[in-house]
Protein backbone atom coordinates (compact mmCIF):
# COMPACT_ATOMS: atom_id res chain seq x y z
CA UNK A 1 0.00 0.00 0.00
CA UNK A 2 1.25 3.39 -0.98
CA UNK A 3 2.01 6.11 1.54
CA UNK A 4 -0.98 8.19 0.43
CA UNK A 5 -3.28 5.17 0.94
CA UNK A 6 -2.03 4.72 4.50
CA UNK A 7 -2.62 8.38 5.24
CA UNK A 8 -6.17 8.20 3.83
CA UNK A 9 -7.00 5.15 5.95
CA UNK A 10 -5.64 6.90 9.05
CA UNK A 11 -7.81 9.96 8.37
CA UNK A 12 -10.89 7.76 7.93
CA UNK A 13 -10.21 6.02 11.25
CA UNK A 14 -9.71 9.37 12.99
CA UNK A 15 -12.96 10.69 11.49
CA UNK A 16 -14.83 7.60 12.69
CA UNK A 17 -13.45 8.03 16.22
CA UNK A 18 -14.38 11.70 16.13
CA UNK A 19 -17.98 10.88 15.11
CA UNK A 20 -18.28 8.32 17.90
CA UNK A 21 -16.89 10.80 20.42
CA UNK A 22 -19.32 13.51 19.30
CA UNK A 23 -22.27 11.09 19.52
CA UNK A 24 -21.24 10.07 23.05
CA UNK A 25 -20.91 13.70 24.11
CA UNK A 26 -24.36 14.47 22.71
CA UNK A 27 -25.88 11.61 24.72
CA UNK A 28 -24.18 12.79 27.92
CA UNK A 29 -25.33 16.36 27.30
CA UNK A 30 -28.90 15.18 26.77
CA UNK A 31 -28.80 13.23 30.04
CA UNK A 32 -27.41 16.24 31.88
CA UNK A 33 -30.16 18.48 30.49
CA UNK A 34 -32.82 15.95 31.51
CA UNK A 35 -31.44 15.71 35.04
CA UNK A 36 -31.19 19.50 35.30
CA UNK A 37 -34.80 19.88 34.21
CA UNK A 38 -35.87 17.20 36.70
CA UNK A 39 -34.05 18.99 39.54
CA UNK A 40 -35.72 22.29 38.67
CA UNK A 41 -39.15 20.69 38.59
CA UNK A 42 -38.54 18.94 41.88
CA UNK A 43 -37.23 22.15 43.46
CA UNK A 44 -40.33 23.99 42.24
CA UNK A 45 -42.66 21.45 43.82
CA UNK A 46 -40.68 21.44 47.07
CA UNK A 47 -40.95 25.24 47.24
CA UNK A 48 -44.69 25.04 46.57
CA UNK A 49 -45.15 22.45 49.33
CA UNK A 50 -43.30 24.60 51.86
CA UNK A 51 -45.37 27.68 50.99
CA UNK A 52 -48.64 25.74 51.21
CA UNK A 53 -47.64 24.24 54.56
CA UNK A 54 -46.97 27.75 55.89
CA UNK A 55 -50.32 29.01 54.63
CA UNK A 56 -52.08 25.98 56.11
CA UNK A 57 -50.44 26.56 59.52
CA UNK A 58 -51.51 30.23 59.50
CA UNK A 59 -55.09 29.21 58.69
CA UNK A 60 -55.02 26.50 61.37
CA UNK A 61 -53.92 29.03 64.00
CA UNK A 62 -56.67 31.43 62.94
CA UNK A 63 -59.24 28.63 63.21
CA UNK A 64 -57.97 27.68 66.70
CA UNK A 65 -58.21 31.33 67.79
CA UNK A 66 -61.77 31.61 66.47
CA UNK A 67 -62.71 28.33 68.17
CA UNK A 68 -61.49 29.63 71.53
CA UNK A 69 -63.40 32.89 71.07
CA UNK A 70 -66.52 30.90 70.20
CA UNK A 71 -66.13 28.66 73.27
CA UNK A 72 -65.76 31.69 75.54
CA UNK A 73 -68.86 33.28 74.02
CA UNK A 74 -70.80 30.04 74.50
CA UNK A 75 -69.59 29.75 78.10
CA UNK A 76 -70.69 33.31 78.86
CA UNK A 77 -74.15 32.42 77.60
CA UNK A 78 -74.29 29.16 79.53
CA UNK A 79 -74.26 26.97 76.42
CA UNK A 80 -72.92 23.44 76.43
CA UNK A 81 -69.46 23.16 74.82
CA UNK A 82 -69.44 20.33 72.27
CA UNK A 83 -65.89 19.15 71.40
CA UNK A 84 -65.16 19.37 67.66
CA UNK A 85 -63.83 16.33 65.71
CA UNK A 86 -60.08 15.87 65.82
CA UNK A 87 -58.44 16.93 62.56
CA UNK A 88 -55.11 16.05 61.07
CA UNK A 89 -53.09 17.46 58.19
CA UNK A 90 -52.73 15.34 55.05
CA UNK A 91 -50.33 16.24 52.25
CA UNK A 92 -51.50 15.04 48.82
CA UNK A 93 -48.67 13.30 46.91
CA UNK A 94 -47.20 15.37 44.06
CA UNK A 95 -47.84 14.09 40.58
CA UNK A 96 -46.44 15.41 37.28
CA UNK A 97 -48.07 18.67 36.16
CA UNK A 98 -49.97 18.86 39.49
CA UNK A 99 -49.54 21.48 42.22
CA UNK A 100 -49.38 19.90 45.72
CA UNK A 101 -52.12 20.87 48.11
CA UNK A 102 -52.48 20.62 51.90
CA UNK A 103 -55.95 19.71 53.09
CA UNK A 104 -57.52 18.93 56.43
CA UNK A 105 -59.74 15.87 56.77
CA UNK A 106 -61.71 14.46 59.64
CA UNK A 107 -60.38 11.42 61.47
CA UNK A 108 -63.63 9.63 60.59
CA UNK A 109 -65.56 10.73 57.47
CA UNK A 110 -69.24 11.24 58.03
CA UNK A 111 -71.51 8.59 56.50
CA UNK A 112 -75.21 7.96 56.55
CA UNK A 113 -74.68 5.14 59.06
CA UNK A 114 -72.94 7.55 61.45
CA UNK A 115 -75.92 9.87 61.64
CA UNK A 116 -78.03 9.42 64.76
CA UNK A 117 -81.15 11.21 65.89
CA UNK A 118 -80.61 13.93 68.48
CA UNK A 119 -80.81 12.63 72.03
CA UNK A 120 -83.80 13.90 74.04
CA UNK A 121 -83.06 16.64 76.53
CA UNK A 122 -82.69 15.56 80.14
CA UNK A 123 -84.82 17.11 82.80
CA UNK A 124 -83.30 20.05 84.65
CA UNK A 125 -82.14 19.52 88.19
CA UNK A 126 -80.47 16.15 87.65
CA UNK A 127 -76.74 16.19 88.12
CA UNK A 128 -74.28 13.43 87.46
CA UNK A 129 -72.46 11.60 84.70
CA UNK A 130 -73.27 11.63 81.03
CA UNK A 131 -73.17 7.83 80.93
CA UNK A 132 -73.01 4.82 83.22
CA UNK A 133 -69.19 4.62 83.04
CA UNK A 134 -68.42 8.26 82.19
CA UNK A 135 -66.33 10.58 84.39
CA UNK A 136 -66.84 13.69 82.24
CA UNK A 137 -69.04 16.37 83.75
CA UNK A 138 -71.81 17.72 81.50
CA UNK A 139 -70.47 20.60 79.40
CA UNK A 140 -66.78 19.78 79.97
CA UNK A 141 -64.52 19.24 76.99
CA UNK A 142 -62.42 16.10 76.91
CA UNK A 143 -58.77 16.82 77.77
CA UNK A 144 -59.50 20.34 79.02
CA UNK A 145 -56.69 21.77 81.16
CA UNK A 146 -57.80 22.48 84.71
CA UNK A 147 -55.23 24.24 86.90
CA UNK A 148 -54.76 27.47 88.81
CA UNK A 149 -53.96 29.46 85.65
CA UNK A 150 -57.71 29.40 84.90
CA UNK A 151 -58.35 31.68 87.91
CA UNK A 152 -58.31 35.48 87.59
CA UNK A 153 -56.58 36.35 90.87
CA UNK A 154 -55.75 39.98 91.66
CA UNK A 155 -54.67 42.15 94.56
CA UNK A 156 -57.64 44.11 95.91
CA UNK A 157 -58.11 46.79 98.55
CA UNK A 158 -61.21 46.98 100.75
CA UNK A 159 -62.21 50.65 100.54
CA UNK A 160 -65.55 50.28 102.31
CA UNK A 161 -67.04 47.62 104.59
CA UNK A 162 -70.24 47.20 106.55
CA UNK A 163 -72.36 44.40 107.90
CA UNK A 164 -74.90 42.99 105.49
CA UNK A 165 -78.29 44.52 106.36
CA UNK A 166 -80.04 41.16 106.10
CA UNK A 167 -77.41 38.74 107.45
CA UNK A 168 -75.55 38.88 110.77
CA UNK A 169 -72.64 36.71 109.58
CA UNK A 170 -71.89 38.55 106.32
CA UNK A 171 -69.84 41.63 105.48
CA UNK A 172 -70.77 43.84 102.52
CA UNK A 173 -67.57 45.23 100.98
CA UNK A 174 -66.51 47.56 98.19
CA UNK A 175 -63.15 46.31 96.82
CA UNK A 176 -60.85 48.12 94.41
CA UNK A 177 -59.37 45.51 92.02
CA UNK A 178 -57.84 47.98 89.57
CA UNK A 179 -60.99 48.63 87.54
CA UNK A 180 -62.93 51.81 86.87
CA UNK A 181 -65.37 51.01 89.67
CA UNK A 182 -64.92 48.94 92.82
CA UNK A 183 -66.61 45.54 92.99
CA UNK A 184 -69.30 44.64 95.49
CA UNK A 185 -68.28 41.56 97.46
CA UNK A 186 -70.18 39.60 100.13
CA UNK A 187 -67.97 37.66 102.59
CA UNK A 188 -68.90 35.43 105.53
CA UNK A 189 -66.14 36.79 107.79
CA UNK A 190 -68.07 38.52 110.59
CA UNK A 191 -67.40 35.71 113.10
CA UNK A 192 -63.68 35.60 112.30
CA UNK A 193 -62.40 39.12 111.57
CA UNK A 194 -63.43 42.37 113.34
CA UNK A 195 -64.81 45.02 111.02
CA UNK A 196 -62.03 47.50 111.92
CA UNK A 197 -59.46 44.98 110.57
CA UNK A 198 -61.34 44.75 107.28
CA UNK A 199 -61.29 48.45 106.38
CA UNK A 200 -58.48 49.53 103.98
CA UNK A 201 -57.04 46.05 103.97
CA UNK A 202 -55.21 44.52 100.98
CA UNK A 203 -56.45 41.08 99.96
CA UNK A 204 -56.15 38.37 97.30
CA UNK A 205 -59.34 38.48 95.23
CA UNK A 206 -60.79 35.89 92.84
CA UNK A 207 -62.41 37.98 90.10
CA UNK A 208 -63.79 35.60 87.44
CA UNK A 209 -66.46 33.75 89.37
CA UNK A 210 -69.95 34.20 88.00
CA UNK A 211 -71.68 36.88 90.15
CA UNK A 212 -73.96 35.24 92.71
CA UNK A 213 -76.78 36.73 94.76
CA UNK A 214 -76.26 36.44 98.53
CA UNK A 215 -79.14 37.63 100.64
CA UNK A 216 -80.34 39.94 97.90
CA UNK A 217 -76.92 41.36 96.94
CA UNK A 218 -74.86 40.23 93.94
CA UNK A 219 -71.30 39.36 95.01
CA UNK A 220 -68.85 40.05 92.17
CA UNK A 221 -65.70 38.45 93.58
CA UNK A 222 -64.36 36.38 96.47
CA UNK A 223 -61.77 37.21 99.14
CA UNK A 224 -59.27 34.34 99.42
CA UNK A 225 -58.55 33.16 102.96
CA UNK A 226 -56.69 30.47 104.83
CA UNK A 227 -59.50 28.41 106.28
CA UNK A 228 -60.30 25.67 108.76
CA UNK A 229 -63.57 24.76 110.53
CA UNK A 230 -62.49 26.83 113.56
CA UNK A 231 -60.48 29.70 112.08
CA UNK A 232 -60.33 31.92 108.98
CA UNK A 233 -57.58 34.43 108.11
CA UNK A 234 -57.28 36.76 105.13
CA UNK A 235 -54.13 36.20 103.03
CA UNK A 236 -51.83 39.25 103.10
CA UNK A 237 -50.26 40.22 99.71
CA UNK A 238 -46.54 40.95 99.28
CA UNK A 239 -45.33 44.36 100.47
CA UNK A 240 -45.78 47.09 97.87
CA UNK A 241 -48.71 45.45 96.09
CA UNK A 242 -51.37 47.75 94.64
CA UNK A 243 -55.00 47.16 93.60
CA UNK A 244 -55.19 45.34 90.27
CA UNK A 245 -51.80 43.61 90.51
CA UNK A 246 -52.08 40.22 88.84
CA UNK A 247 -51.49 37.23 91.09
CA UNK A 248 -49.66 34.32 89.45
CA UNK A 249 -48.52 30.90 90.59
CA UNK A 250 -44.96 29.92 89.75
CA UNK A 251 -44.84 27.14 87.16
CA UNK A 252 -48.44 27.59 85.96
CA UNK A 253 -48.52 30.15 83.11
CA UNK A 254 -51.71 30.75 81.18
CA UNK A 255 -54.58 33.13 80.49
CA UNK A 256 -57.48 33.09 83.00
CA UNK A 257 -61.01 32.36 81.82
CA UNK A 258 -63.07 35.48 81.24
CA UNK A 259 -65.66 33.92 83.55
CA UNK A 260 -65.63 30.47 85.15
CA UNK A 261 -68.51 28.31 84.00
CA UNK A 262 -70.36 27.17 87.16
CA UNK A 263 -71.45 23.97 85.42
CA UNK A 264 -67.84 22.88 84.95
CA UNK A 265 -66.94 23.46 88.62
CA UNK A 266 -63.43 24.60 87.72
CA UNK A 267 -62.73 26.29 91.07
CA UNK A 268 -64.13 23.30 92.98
CA UNK A 269 -61.57 21.08 91.20
CA UNK A 270 -58.67 23.47 91.88
CA UNK A 271 -59.51 24.35 95.50
CA UNK A 272 -58.39 21.04 97.12
CA UNK A 273 -54.80 21.81 95.98
CA UNK A 274 -54.78 25.32 97.51
CA UNK A 275 -53.05 25.44 100.90
CA UNK A 276 -50.61 27.23 103.15
CA UNK A 277 -47.29 25.59 103.93
CA UNK A 278 -45.38 25.32 107.20
CA UNK A 279 -44.51 29.03 107.02
CA UNK A 280 -48.04 30.16 106.21
CA UNK A 281 -47.17 30.84 102.51
CA UNK A 282 -50.12 30.40 100.14
CA UNK A 283 -49.44 27.77 97.46
CA UNK A 284 -51.02 25.66 94.74
CA UNK A 285 -49.61 22.13 94.53
CA UNK A 286 -46.50 23.35 96.34
CA UNK A 287 -45.90 26.41 94.11
CA UNK A 288 -46.23 29.84 95.79
CA UNK A 289 -48.47 32.70 94.68
CA UNK A 290 -46.56 35.87 93.78
CA UNK A 291 -46.98 39.32 92.26
CA UNK A 292 -44.48 39.85 89.43
CA UNK A 293 -41.99 42.55 90.37
CA UNK A 294 -42.84 42.48 94.09
CA UNK A 295 -40.82 40.73 96.77
CA UNK A 296 -42.42 38.24 99.11
CA UNK A 297 -45.40 35.92 99.05
CA UNK A 298 -49.05 35.82 100.04
CA UNK A 299 -49.17 34.66 103.64
CA UNK A 300 -51.51 33.84 106.47
CA UNK A 301 -50.70 35.43 109.84
CA UNK A 302 -50.87 32.23 111.93
CA UNK A 303 -52.52 29.47 109.94
CA UNK A 304 -49.99 26.94 108.67
CA UNK A 305 -50.69 23.83 106.61
CA UNK A 306 -54.29 24.94 106.14
CA UNK A 307 -56.67 24.91 103.21
CA UNK A 308 -57.46 28.04 101.20
CA UNK A 309 -60.84 29.12 99.92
Amino acid sequence: MSTSGKILNALKMNAKHADETIAMLKRQLSLLETEANSDRVQAFFETQKKELRKENEVLRQKVECLKKQLEKAEMRNGLKIVPLPCVKEEIVPVKPNQVPAAVQVSEKPATIKDEKPAAPKKKAGKKGKTGANSNVTAGESVGEKVDVSRLDLRVGKIIKVQKHPDADTLYLEEIDVGEEKPRTVVSGLVKHIPIEKMQDRFVMTLCNLKPAKMRGVFSQAMVMCASSPELVEILDPPSGSVPGDKVVCEGYPGTPDEQLNPKKKIFEKIQPDLHTDGDGVAKYKGSPFVVVGKEGYFKSQTMKNSGIK
